[in-house]
């Protein structure tokens, strides 16, 4: 019973914590204290049995294995992000959809902005960093409430395209490794729900805007606000094309390669945004070098919260809370997507719920018989759902540091597009294939 307050009080104090502004690499490891001492587990090695869990040795377990297996992927991503935005390829994707969509369609034009860039492979910071000041833009011509960017920004970004069938944000491959599938399982169920967050999403968000404006709401603007800069940007096709790059190199190799042809794809992906667009960097080898300082800070971030699942993951009530969510009657996917969803809200990160739960939930469900490309798409769309709490790396980010609201403001719309539209994208997901399709 202590063990289980410990788990819950842990989560809890993780989200207060990351809400009052306090830094993940610090955050993480406190919480994992907390587990630890109320859970009765020794806190170093020394003092723990051969094998016996201990937190020391669970958080830095769990932490380093985390970096170990994805860090190319967060580098190159970063990277590939980076030069995107540095040449003004980014911008250049960004603000052609926008002239295309025209200013009565300012909300589609964003989402379909970070759309683009995200399943591109762009990563998804940076995507939200590039996007901002055009979507501040709009929305004052538009004159619509401003505090209702932050949720614009990501459901265009991490909702219908982060876990979808052929994306190449991580979140879509790190399935693979544990259930032999590759980044288009399941694309069937993908692609119609896909469609389903996407309309019912954007029908949401423009209602609450609608909702908003009619009560008076307006857009306020700060003296610190910035300026869409006024510079030379490539043509759009020269932007494009490295984003299908990435999406053409990911596709050819994902059988022969796995997980690998991911860091051959954004590769690929660098190298042609630096070909089509070199006249148009601002600073190449800076762009590189601030694209490695990001990489840094974003799987620092995730590794914390996932070395906290760690300890998590070696208490007595883990093990209970697993076992109450893989029996629960009815389709085996949903127990999988329940002890997926829980585990990535625990975490605040998509990416670390998946590497905490598949090691434990992929055999189990596979030795049932669970077909796996069904699986990997149910967990890849439910690690995208619980994930965005208040305390989620990404959440902190865009609603703070990049587009200056508090959570009090802004997190109701973001809350609602990330989390409850992705959770019924999921039922969805587990209907259809209850029923066969894409099986």
């Amino acid at each position: 019973m202590l063990s289980m307050i410990g788990l819950i009080g842990g989560l809890i104090l993780l989200i207060v914590l990351t809400m009052r502004g306090m830094n993940l690499l610090i955050v993480g490891p406190l919480c994992a204290l907390f587990v630890a001492v109320l859970s009765g587990i020794p806190l170093f090695p020394q003092l723990a049995g051969e094998g016996e869990a201990n937190l020391v040795g669970n958080y830095m377990s769990g932490f380093s294995s985390f970096v170990a297996a994805w860090f190319l992927m967060f580098l190159l991503g970063a990277i590939f992000g980076k030069v995107m935005e540095d040449s003004g390829a980014a911008d250049s994707v960004s603000k052609w959809v926008v002239e295309k969509l025209g200013m009565k369609q300012a909300v589609l034009a964003i989402v379909l902005a970070c759309a683009f860039l995200t399943y591109g492979g762009v990563s998804l910071f940076v995507v939200a960093f590039s996007v901002y000041p055009m979507a501040l833009s709009l929305f004052k011509q538009a004159n619509l409430p401003r505090r209702f960017i932050p949720a614009t920004l990501a459901f265009g970004s991490v909702t219908f395209t982060m876990t979808s069938a052929g994306s190449p944000e991580i979140q879509n491959w790190i399935p693979i490794e544990y259930l032999g599938t590759s980044p288009y399982a399941g694309w069937e169920v993908s692609l119609i729900v896909a469609l389903f967050m996407a309309g019912f999403g954007y029908w949401w968000l423009r209602k609450m805007i609608s909702k908003a404006v009619a009560k008076g709401e307006i857009f306020e603007a700060r003296e610190d606000d910035p300026e869409v800069a006024e510079k030379e940007l490539p043509h759009p096709v020269a932007g494009m094309i490295p984003l299908l790059v990435v999406l053409a190199i990911s596709f050819i190799f994902h059988d022969s390669l796995e997980q690998s042809a991911l860091i051959v794809a954004l590769t690929g992906g660098i190298i042609a945004t630096y070909i089509l667009n070199k006249k148009y960097f601002t600073d190449f080898w800076e762009a590189m070098s601030g694209g490695t300082l990001g990489a840094l800070i974003a799987i620092g971030n995730t590794a914390a919260v996932v070395g906290f699942g760690g300890v998590a993951k070696g208490v007595p009530a883990f093990d209970m809370a697993v076992s109450a969510m893989t029996n629960i009657p009815g389709s085996p996917l949903i127990g999988g997507a329940i002890a997926v969803s829980v585990i990535a809200g625990m975490t605040g990160s998509a990416s670390g719920g998946q590497a905490i739960a598949l090691p434990i939930l992929a055999p189990h469900y596979v030795d049932m018989g669970v077909n796996p490309e069904a699986l990997h798409r149910t967990v890849a769309i439910s690690s995208g759902a619980l994930d965005s709490l208040p305390h989620n790396g990404y959440v902190v980010t865009t609603v703070r540091a990049i587009c200056g609201e508090t959570h009090q403001a802004a997190y109701g719309a973001v809350g609602a597009l990330t989390v409850i539209v992705p959770l019924l994208g999921l039922a969805l997901a587990v209907i259809l294939f209850s029923f066969g399709i894409g099986i």
